[in-house]
Formats: structure tokens, sequence, C-alpha cells
């Protein structure tokens, strides 16, 4: 079996890196390790158990616990944060808070 080049070895580090997510300045699908701050694109009526929040920064979300509320909103700010293992979800305007997970 031969060996890899130190090149070879620096492109297959790379490439594992961009897929884990580790080691880049954008955050692995699925995961929030800081705070976002950003807004909902468009209208937002609440959520029903499978809500895909699409934020004006380009991220997607998915609710991820279930749960039902009804607010509408134009363009509410949404800060989502980490807790427990978990992603959660605060919208502007409301108390409750949802769990997500990062779809893009």
């Amino acid at each position: 079996m031969e060996s890899l080049s130190p090149v070879e070895r620096l492109e297959i580090l790379e490439i594992h890196e961009r897929l884990s997510g580790f080691g880049t300045t954008s955050m692995p699908v699925g995961a929030c390790r800081s705070v976002i701050e950003s807004q909902i694109e468009g209208e937002f009526t609440g959520w029903d158990g499978e809500t895909i929040f699409k934020l004006s920064n380009g991220q997607i979300w998915e609710q991820t616990s279930y749960s039902y509320t009804y607010h509408y909103a134009y363009m509410p700010e949404v800060i989502i944060y980490p807790s427990g293992g978990y992603c959660n979800l605060k919208v502007e305007g409301l108390d409750d808070t949802i769990t997500v997970r990062r779809l893009r």
C-alpha cells in the first residue's frame, strides 16, 4: 500500500473538514453553536409541528418539537440559540420557544 503525499493528505483533510463542518467558518447543518439573529422572510403565521423557517440571512430551519402557535407578523425578528444540546427558536412578539434544526 502506497503512502499519501503531504499534498494528498492535506486535500483529504480539507474534504473531510468541509463535509463534517469542522474547521470551516460556516456552521454544520443541523447545529447552532452561537446565537443567530435574523428575520423570517415574508409573512409569519406561527408554527404547527412541521414548520420550515426561511430566514433573511439565507438559512433554513425546521421545527423539531411539536407545538402549535398562531401569530401573524410580517418579517419578525428571530433569535436561534443553543440550549442543552438543542437549538431553540424565539420569534419577536411570542413568549413560547421551539426547538429547531438547520437544514441549510
